[in-house]
């Protein structure tokens, strides 16, 4: 019989109530789970906190996020509020003996993502970083491909997260468009998912030369808890002080040679979260908006005349716990239930899954280089990039 688990949520906006029900769903896909969650309390200060809280099936419901931490019932927390708030939410949680669920980018800065990484560290608790699309099926499926060698040996990696959320001028200017709160810009908020995919594929990047900018410089001043989806007619403007773009080169450590790319204010492509790797006798690629298709091109086989489109079926991943049969498709959601498995069995058997602290370490590792390559104009070593705690640029830059 699985045994229960306390639950403490911080912050229940789309991401919290997303954490929410990945819970609530987890035993009618994963009905083996050793841990089955009780959903405590949760924190959060929106209008309708309380109510989202009881319809959500909370216990309880605080306004102060410390309360969630300091529960003696709650055992593992998710942490899902602002940028701005994860480095002194995560570390007060971990220094509690929590077991922590963060969305990514885990702080503002590199800086803020080793102080958290060093707090989960040194108490021992477990992790999960919300790096969900290396849960698509299709995606697990590659990356044994280019484990066994199918693809020969690798040569060529592209990826991209370009996204048109901000590509309004009316946009509103919320906290993500500030230094003070949301840190870095598309480099620490989207970069992490292009760069942890592909070392999750590929393997380490060693170096890095990349460039930034900001196409939209101004923007009408916003709430606190307004969305960056929202349009805003007329008001005071205010500068955007964070970039809009960014992209790079990159050289990983086994030779590879490749390009990483983000934007936000990109026209068209809505969430192409995406990526293409070509090897010595085969090649692959994959993009979020069709997540359960990959396309696949084999020289030495059936393939050899282009690539084929493979479907997403029981045998890849974690599939068969969501759907009977291939072409039925999985979507984003259920990437979370998957995550939320996951953590909670890391907590259970006692070894940590990925993709957990270290593995958003060493991505912020890479985006830290890039940051520092975009102020230096010149190739950034991703090993020499200091892990001080705190600050807008560690290991160099301004």
């Amino acid at each position: 019989m699985a045994r229960e688990i306390g639950i403490g949520m911080v912050s229940l906006g789309w991401m919290g109530q997303l954490h929410t029900r990945a819970y609530r769903r987890l035993f009618d896909h994963y009905p083996g789970c050793a841990l089955k969650p009780r959903l405590v309390v949760a924190a959060d200060v929106a209008d309708g906190a309380r109510e989202n809280a009881e319809r959500l099936g909370y216990e309880g419901w605080t306004d102060d996020w410390r309360e969630v931490v300091e529960h003696p019932d709650v055992e593992a927390v998710s942490i899902t509020a602002p940028n701005f708030l994860h480095c002194e939410i995560a570390v007060a949680a971990a220094k509690a003996g929590k077991h922590i669920w963060l969305e990514k980018p885990c702080g503002r800065f590199p800086g803020e993502t080793f102080e958290i990484g060093e707090a989960i560290e040194e108490a021992g608790v477990k992790s999960m970083i919300g790096l969900m699309y290396r849960h698509a099926p299709t995606v697990e499926y590659a990356r044994k491909i280019i484990a066994a060698g199918e693809l020969g040996e690798i040569t060529h990696y592209r990826g991209y997260f370009l996204a048109d959320y901000s590509a309004d001028p009316h946009g509103a200017l919320t906290w993500r468009f500030k230094d003070e709160y949301g840190g870095l810009g598309v480099l620490g908020d989207i970069m992490p998912h292009a760069a942890d995919m592909a070392q999750n594929l590929i393997g380490p990047i060693a170096g890095v030369s990349a460039q930034r900018e900001t196409f939209i410089r101004e923007r009408v001043e916003a709430p606190m808890g307004a969305s960056h989806f929202s349009v805003v007619e007329g008001g005071e403007m205010g500068a955007v002080e964070n970039e809009d773009y960014a992209s790079s080169l990159v050289r990983f450590e086994n030779g590879a040679r490749g390009t990483l790319e983000t934007s936000r204010v990109c026209v068209g492509p809505h969430v192409r979260m995406s990526f293409e790797v070509n090897g010595t006798r085969g090649a692959l690629s994959w993009d979020f908006e069709r997540l359960n298709e990959l396309k696949l091109y084999r020289m030495d086989g059936e393939d050899e005349h282009g690539y084929k489109t493979v479907y997403a079926g029981p045998g890849m991943g974690d599939f068969a716990g969501f759907q009977p049969g291939a072409g039925i498709s999985m979507g984003y959601d259920d990437l979370k239930v998957i995550e939320a498995e996951r953590f909670l069995s890391s907590i259970a058997e006692g070894r940590q899954r990925e993709p957990g602290i270290r593995e958003i370490v060493s991505t912020m590792r890479v985006v830290g280089a890039m940051d520092r390559s975009c102020d230096t104009g010149r190739w950034e070593s991703v090993g020499e990039m200091a892990e001080e705690a705190g600050g807008r640029r560690n290991g160099g830059g301004t």
